[in-house]
């Protein structure tokens, strides 16, 4: 990397520190107020159950935001969680051994993102049509599949993991350690993270500076299908049951959570520390809203306008460059 690279750098830098700071306060801040608004709030129990409410839409920000970051989006995240619910609890309750039954669900995750990678590099489909597309397909099949109906699974020590803890912090959380650790190297001190960000930046001008632009947009859809297995996997764990319509609403959320962590929907900016925070934000937002008996309706609006005003704020970055 040249020097004006680098110089060029530092202050986007700076910038996301200080925006992840900035998230990182207005969820303490979140937590201080619910607590003393609340005596629900600061218990064990609920603290545990938020931060098992927020892994799962956490770690689908990431991959989420990996799609992002390219100029894309993936609406079938939330598809592909249900889809494969169905997928561990049918190996699972065949005889098959946990950890088999887990790798062929995540080789699934990883089938539908190079589907959809084929289909915007080789057939030329929009992210939007091809990921919804699977979306509405993926919920049909896993209903033909079950007949509709949801599948038990008889598996204790597969349900028992997801309920266990380590440390006094729930298994789930520590899952979101395990994908938030090595997201951050590959993103921000790998080539192939650097590359996802020239390609949502400009794909023609990094084509011509060498970068491989059909791979690293198979990479980036990839990375985002296994993430939303991984979470079908643990969600099928912590409710006991395959039902191919777990997971409605995840792929909003999983958008949201990483838009209000300062991913740009333009592309070319975003981190995995933001879209972390964002989904304990909107975690927060639910949880609070339930121990005060908010209308959760009104969840959907606090949402809808963090949206708006995040993107807002981001496009007027953009044209301030």
């Amino acid at each position: 990397m040249s020097t004006e690279a680098i110089a060029a750098e530092k202050p986007k830098r700076n910038f996301n520190a200080l925006f992840g700071l900035t998230l990182l306060g207005l969820l303490l801040l979140m937590w201080i107020v619910l607590a003393f608004a609340t005596p629900s709030f600061a218990t064990a129990l609920n603290i545990t159950n938020l931060l098992r409410q927020g892994s799962l839409i956490a770690i689908l920000a990431v991959g989420q935001t990996f799609v992002i970051i390219t100029g894309g989006i993936d609406l079938s995240v939330g598809a592909i969680v249900g889809f494969t619910t169905v997928i561990v609890a049918l190996l699972i309750n065949a005889g098959w051994p946990i950890w088999v039954a887990v790798l062929v669900t995540l080789l699934v995750g990883v089938a539908i993102g190079l589907f959809h990678g084929f289909g915007i590099v080789k057939m030329g489909l929009p992210p939007f049509i091809i990921t919804l597309a699977t979306m509405t397909s993926l919920r049909g099949i896993g209903l033909l599949m079950t007949n509709g109906n949801s599948i038990s699974i008889n598996s204790d020590p597969f349900q028992a993991f997801s309920r266990g803890s380590l440390a006094g912090i729930p298994y789930l959380f520590w899952m979101v350690i395990l994908v938030a650790v090595p997201s951050y190297v590959f993103l921000h001190h790998t080539r192939w993270g650097r590359y996802l960000f020239s390609v949502g930046s400009n794909a023609e001008a990094a084509r011509l500076s060498g970068v491989n632009v059909p791979r690293t947009i198979f990479m980036a859809y990839i990375l985002s299908g296994l993430l939303a297995a991984f979470v079908g996997v643990l969600l099928a764990s912590r409710i006991g049951i395959g039902n191919p319509t777990q997971g409605d609403t995840y792929e909003l959320q999983a958008i949201a959570s990483s838009v209000i962590g300062g991913t740009s929907l333009f592309g070319a900016i975003g981190s995995v520390h933001g879209p972390l925070i964002g989904s304990f934000i909107l975690s927060t937002i639910n949880n609070g809203a339930n121990l005060l008996n908010v209308n959760t309706f009104w969840q959907r609006v606090i949402t809808g306008a963090l949206i708006i005003v995040i993107v807002y704020f981001d496009g007027l970055r953009r044209r301030g460059k």
